[in-house]
């Protein structure tokens, strides 16, 4: 039986400044960088509600009954303030529901979830994504830096599978590279199932009665470039990940 799986993050407007000569002009555009996890997660037969960053404050679910419509969620490339900073708080001074508490308490209550690494994942560049400064830094099965995390590799680096588990069955053959991660630090009484030097690339956890797992590194490029993208294993390994999150293995 396939699960159901909220995925917010993973998008980004960029704004582009062009000189010639006398002349100056911009230009701006519009990305996604989830489509790879969402065609590998329904693949195996999941279904995925999708979030971009922009939409997050006037879609996403800010009681734990409505989060436990899901089996598990996944956040990928979105900073804390994204949650924290509602317009209707920023500019109007109201009160609102602190969305990462309530995810909190979903995890607690039993439900499952993971943060991908990126830019605005866990402390994140130059510190900006600042997950450090709230309830995650107890919830996540790592402790974050505090400061920009970032370990650049664009010589590619190979993270080292260690002892057998459920997560990885089947995953064979050694993995393929990335080109850069976020160092973390795996809390006592975690599983590190994937290294990167000395340094934990994916660790599992709990907190309540609900299952939390980092892995950090990017599921799409450009940290995940296409050797891991179009890798055999994808699909599976992110699968399994969430079926284990979602407490069914």
């Amino acid at each position: 039986m396939g699960l159901k799986i909220l995925l917010a993050g993973e998008s980004w407007t960029s704004l582009g400044l062009h000189l010639k000569g006398f002349s100056i002009y911009t230009t701006g555009g519009y990305e996604e960088g989830g489509k790879p996890l969402i065609e590998a997660l329904e693949k195996e037969g999941h279904s995925v509600t999708y979030i971009p960053n922009h939409l997050v404050p006037s879609q996403f679910p800010n009681t734990v009954d409505e989060l436990s419509a899901y089996d598990a969620i996944i956040l990928s490339d979105i900073g804390a303030d994204t949650f924290l900073l509602h317009p209707d708080t920023l500019t109007k001074s109201i009160r609102r529901p602190n969305t990462l508490k309530v995810m909190a308490d979903y995890v607690a209550q039993g439900g499952g979830l993971l943060m991908v690494g990126g830019f605005m994942s866990f402390s994140g560049f130059g510190g900006n994504a600042c997950y450090h400064n709230t309830i995650f830094a107890d919830v996540l099965p790592v402790k974050m830096l505090g400061h920009d995390d970032r370990v650049e590799c664009p010589e590619g680096i190979t993270p080292m599978a260690g002892a057998g588990h459920d997560v990885l069955g089947g995953v064979e053959g050694g993995w393929p590279h990335f080109l850069g991660y976020q160092r973390l630090v795996a809390k006592p009484g975690t599983e590190v199932l994937l290294t990167a030097g000395d340094d934990p690339f994916l660790v599992l956890g709990s907190h309540g009665n609900g299952r939390v797992a980092a892995f950090a590194s990017d599921c799409s490029p450009h940290w995940g470039p296409p050797e891991f993208v179009g890798w055999q294993h994808y699909a599976r390994f992110w699968s399994q990940l969430a079926v284990w999150l979602a407490g069914k293995a």
